[in-house]
This record gives structure tokens, sequence and C-alpha cells, in this order.
């Protein structure tokens, strides 16, 4: 698989932004949206196999520019150049630029775009148009298509479509906060009150934001699957006959038969779907964003609304009549018991003293729970087993020894049982053939191997189960690493 950096322009024509970079950009893209609804688009009708006539398409350019009037000239046009011919250079410039194809079909020309640049055009559309998304849906289709690979029932192109969701999921929500800063900043304090709202609810809350936002933390929401969706994957991961399967069709589809490229593959599209665990991490950013956002929009809505009178007008005004009066007595600035009436001076402020809160009680607790609380936490520090209480165990067995069978180890207690069932458990990691589960074995097995000694299941007076051995690991000698660098 090529890089992007390599790989858009073998697809796509060299020049094919070229229209619209130009002064008609706006035209150009309008008149490709509209030749896209209806010949070449997805919802157009079925084409003809041998294209579109020309005259047909010069035509519908025709229709399409007759009535813009912000279309400018160039290309040496004038306002007077008539509309079929300004019809045809416009052709000819997207002709040039790789949009169209040309061909022949008997005695007349024919148009058709190819499929790489109609994809392209298509992509582009959807992204000009992309609206709220539903994350409802999208985990939904996410979990379906992750149990038919778990069941066998669909191969790598299902879990292929599965990551590519969850990466645009993730990828959505993350620029969502972006997209929220970018619409707040747009908006213009200098502009009416009823434009700011209006442009605040209809960009803010129709096109930027979730579709399902209020309802993401709910129980009843498809996201509260999330952890049912990553334990499925690890199933998918873990499980040696699913993933060898999924392997081989990574392998004989998008690999080309190259094995290590397939693995590659694979293992990307599995950590796509694992990063749906940081899908909360994303939502508390996006929460903090639109929490800033909506109190951003709430300041400033309150500040119009309390600055609707004008109150400093007024104020100079008071001022300017009372410089300007000549009366014994400065006329009064208010009127009479409406303004300035004892009934509308602020009350003071009345002090409540709230009772004190009773204290809380106290639950008391017998020494009989305290004594049985205690035991069972005796209990369950035996039964446990760590990397530093195995390797003590296991230094005590061997003593000065280099190997000690597991029929030899002591069993006295119940903490050295719970040691023989981990070391146990280790041999048969070390010996399954698995590099992650060796791997998980030797983190536990500090400074010695546990390795199998028959494949047969032997009988034991506590625990019945494959022979094993205890070998100590022999550090490599400094010397012997420096003569290998």
């Amino acid at each position: 698989m090529k890089p992007a950096a390599i790989a858009l322009f073998e697809r796509i024509p060299d020049r094919l932004f070229s229209p619209l970079g130009s002064e008609n950009r706006r035209g150009y893209w309008s008149l490709l949206c509209a030749l896209h609804r209806y010949r070449f688009g997805p919802d157009a009708p079925m084409p003809p196999s041998h294209g579109f006539l020309l005259r047909d398409i010069n035509k519908d350019i025709e229709d399409h520019i007759k009535y813009d009037s912000a279309w400018e000239s160039e290309d040496g046009e004038t306002p007077d150049t008539p509309l079929n011919i300004r019809a045809i250079g416009i052709f000819n410039r997207l002709q040039d630029a790789g949009w169209f194809k040309t061909e022949r079909w008997g005695m007349e020309r024919t148009v058709v775009m190819r499929p790489a640049v109609s994809q392209f055009l298509t992509m582009l559309i959807g992204f000009a148009e992309t609206g709220p998304v539903f994350v409802s849906g999208k985990i939904r289709s996410i979990d379906a298509n992750l149990t038919v690979v778990a069941k066998g029932e669909g191969g790598g192109d299902v879990l292929r479509e599965a990551a590519d969701q969850a990466r645009h999921l993730l990828e959505h929500i993350r620029n969502t906060g972006t997209n929220v800063r970018d619409l707040m900043g747009s908006l213009d304090p200098d502009s009416s009150t009823a434009q700011y709202v209006r442009t605040f609810f209809r960009d803010y809350i129709e096109q930027v934001f979730i579709g399902d936002y209020r309802e993401l933390r709910t129980r009843e929401h498809p996201l509260s699957r999330r952890p049912q969706i990553l334990r499925t994957v690890e199933h998918i991961s873990t499980n040696e006959a699913e993933r060898a399967r999924l392997i081989d069709w990574y392998e004989q589809r998008p690999a080309g038969g190259n094995r290590q490229k397939a693995e590659a593959l694979f293992e990307r599209d599995l950590q796509r779907l694992r990063e749906l665990h940081r899908i909360d991490e994303y939502l508390d950013r996006l929460d903090d964003e639109i929490r800033r956002a909506n109190k951003r929009a709430l300041a400033f809505l309150d500040y119009r609304l309390r600055s609707l009178r004008p109150l400093d007008d007024l104020i100079h005004l008071s001022i300017q009549r009372l410089v300007t009066s000549n009366a014994a007595e400065p006329p009064p600035i208010f009127g009479a018991d409406v303004l300035m009436s004892g009934d509308r001076l602020a009350e003071p402020r009345r002090v409540v003293e709230r009772p004190a809160p009773s204290a809380l009680r106290q639950q008391t607790i017998s020494d009989y729970e305290k004594a049985r609380a205690r035991l069972m936490l005796r209990a369950r520090e035996a039964r446990s087993m760590t990397a530093p209480k195995l390797a003590a165990y296991v230094s005590q067995a061997l003593a000065d020894k280099d190997t000690v069978n597991g029929n030899a180890l002591p069993l006295t207690t119940n903490g050295q049982l719970r040691a023989f069932q981990v070391l146990q458990s280790v041999a048969m990691a070390m010996d399954s053939g698995s590099v992650r589960l060796a791997s998980d074995a030797r983190r536990l097995a500090h400074g010695f191997d546990v390795r199998n000694e028959g494949n047969e299941e032997r009988d034991h007076p506590y625990l019945s189960g494959r022979p094993f051995a205890i070998v100590r690991r022999r550090r490599q000698p400094d010397n012997l690493k420096s003569d290998k660098e």
C-alpha cells in the first residue's frame, strides 16, 4: 500500500484542482455539484454505457450559468460573449483539468467521468454536506460486524469495515471540539442579538453537534456496550483459529501474498478498534468545550439584554439639564413615586441563621465482625500470589540446586499450595507456543523457568496436572556480552 503523499496524484489528474483555485472557484464548484447530482453521481439516473452527449452537457452548463451573476470573466471573455460560447469554454477548462473525458461514439462526441474522479468528487461533496453524527448507529454497526466476525461468519472485509467506522467515529468526536471553538470564534459580537442567536443555534446545534449527545451517558445508549465490543476484539486477537483465518484473508486479498504485511494490517485494524476505550477521554474534552461555548454565548446574551436601555444617554442628558438649568431648585430628574419611591428601594439583606446539622450516626462494629473481617483479609492475602512471593518460594525450593522437580516442592501451607498451582499455569503458558502468553508468564517468573516434562496428566495428593520442573535461569556473563557486541 503506497502512502498518500505518493498515491494521490497517481489516481487523479495533476491539474484537477486548478478550476477550484481560480477566481471562479465557487462557480466551478457549484457547477460540478449540479452535474454530479443530475448526471454523474450515485443519485442520478443510470447513465448511458457510451456516456452523455457533449451537446447535452453543454446545455446543462448553459442552464446553470444563465442566472449566475457572480461568474467573473476570464480567459479573454467579455460581458457580451454568447452564453453557449461561455459554456463551451467552461467545459474545456474542466476537461483540460481532468474532470471530464470525451470519447467518440459514431458521429457524436460523448462525455464520461473517470471512476477515480467521480469517487473523489463524491467524497468532497460528502465532506461539504457533513451534518450531525449519531454515535448510536456507529456503535451498533461496529458491534454487529464484530459479532459476525467472532462467530466465524464474516471475514477480514467485515473486520476492516468495523475498524474504519471506529476510526471515523473517534476522529469526528475529536474534531467536534475544534469545530465548536472555530464556530464560537466566527460569531460576530457586533451583529444583532437576533442574528447572533440564529447563527448560534443553527450552526452550533444543527450542523456541528453530535445528534444524540444528550443520550450518550445513559445506560440505554449503545455506547454502554463498549466493554463487550472490546472483549470481542480481544477474543478475535487471542483465538488462534480466528486469528489464523483472518490473517489468511488479509494475505490473499489486500496484502497480495505477503504474510508479514498481512499480519501488520490485521494488527492495525485491531488497534483501531481498541482505541474505542479512549472515547470517554474525547467525550470529556468535548464536554469542556461545550460548557465554555455555552458560558460564552449566555454571557453575550445576558450583556445584550442588560444593555437594551440607553442608561448612558439618560445620565448624560440629566447632567446637561442640571448644568443649563437657571431655576433655584433644579427640576426633578425622575418622575415622582415611579422610579424613586421608597417601595422600590432594595430591602436590607437578612441573615437567616440555620440550625447546625446533627452529628452523623456512627455504625458500631462488634468484636466478632472485626475478627471475621481480619480473618478474611488474611485468607485473601494467603491466596494471592505475586511475583516476589513466587520468587521467594522457588528460591527456597531450589536452594543450591539448578533444577528441582515439581513433585519435590514443599506443600505444607496454603500459600505453598497456591504457589504450586501458579507454577503449573506458568509451565503451560511457556510451552503453549503463544508469544504473548509466554511473555506474560516470563514477567511472573523472575530468575527461573518452568518447563513441562510430559503431556499426560498425573495424579497428585492436592492438584493433578502435567508434571513440570523448575530450572534456574543463569545470567550471561558480562565478558560474553561484550564479545557478542
